[in-house]
């Protein structure tokens, strides 16, 4: 009976560690994903070549889609995101909160041209409420032919992300 107390002991911290890394991941696994795509650049829209095998900014790249990022943070203010749509071909934009969640979604079979969204912490006018206040904006578009991508590119660069004014 003497190995009850440490027995029960070990079971407790085995679970309150399995507690705290099952909350504590996803929020590590996020900064460090915020970190190596923003590369120091906040609320700033990034667009990406297509993936080749040195690629991995994020864990598998598709080859067939050309990326657009946006790492923001709404400590300064609501962020505006002006996307544009390129016709007849695949395209998304997703907004991950800073607990890897994905909150937002939409495609080009629900909008066409152009898709503007808000991002604030409290979803206020109609604006996508972000818990945590930061996260990633992720653009996808299908490329279904390297030489493809010049055709979409100038489109896909007019896209923006920054602090609303």
């Amino acid at each position: 009976m003497r190995w009850l107390g440490p027995a029960l002991l070990a079971v407790f911290v085995a679970a309150l560690t399995y507690v705290a890394a099952l909350w504590a991941m996803p929020h590590v696994i996020m900064a460090k994903a915020m970190e190596k795509l923003g590369a120091g650049r906040i609320n700033t829209m990034q667009h990406q070549g297509l993936p080749n095998a040195e690629s991995r900014f994020v864990v598998r790249p598709s080859p067939d889609l050309a990326y657009s990022i946006c790492v923001f943070d709404l400590s300064k203010g609501p962020v505006a995101i002006d996307a544009f749509v390129p016709p007849q071909r695949y395209w998304s934009l997703s907004v991950f909160d800073a607990n890897t969640d994905n909150i937002f979604s939409v495609n080009d079979r629900a909008v066409s041209e152009r898709y503007a969204l808000t991002l604030s912490k409290d979803g206020a006018g109609g604006s996508l409420a972000v818990p945590g206040g930061k996260g990633i904006a992720l653009i996808h578009i299908l490329v279904t032919d390297p030489h493809d991508l010049g055709r979409i590119d100038s489109l896909r660069r007019r896209s923006t992300c920054g602090v609303r004014k």
